[in-house]
């Protein structure tokens, strides 16, 4: 691991506060499928992650909710944020699975991830999926869990 940058092992722990929420604003940004939904991160700590997008025309279903794939994108990459928190920079989903409990009504979605447990190596996460309406409701409507995985040396 002497080649490793710091923070960037299995079980660093990754910069924090404006800095680490920075590196991880970088990172989604440099996803163009990210750009393209308009995705942005509002926490990333040792805590967990928050990605939130807001709701477009674009991004609906035949019936007017929130598209199942957004969910499950947003659900991903809030889980693989939350991982790599406390696993480092190295990450990638291992599996996730997702159960959608309503439809997704409202003009924000937040996915809301944090940690259950981790290893030095792999991290089992948790994703709330929360519309928000115009009022500032929120109405959870999918939750997801999955383990993410270190990729680095």
């Amino acid at each position: 691991m002497s080649s490793e940058s710091p923070g960037t092992g299995p079980g660093a722990v990754p910069p924090s506060g404006a800095d680490a929420l920075a590196l991880a604003a970088s990172v989604l940004d440099a996803q163009p499928f990210s750009r393209l939904l308009g995705a942005r991160i509002t926490r990333f700590d040792p805590g967990g992650a928050v990605l939130e997008l807001d709701v477009r025309d674009d991004l609906l279903q035949q019936n007017g909710f929130l598209h199942g794939g957004v969910l499950s994108y947003a659900a991903d990459n809030a889980l693989t944020f939350a991982g790599g928190a406390v696993l480092g920079p190295s990450v990638l989903t291992g599996g996730y699975g997702i159960e959608y409990l309503r439809p997704a009504r409202g003009v924000r979605l937040s996915a809301r991830a944090h940690v259950v447990e981790h290893t030095r190596r792999r991290a089992l996460c948790r994703c709330d999926l929360v519309m928000a309406d115009a009022a500032g409701g929120e109405t959870t409507v999918a939750a997801a869990q999955g383990v993410i995985a270190f990729t680095g040396p």
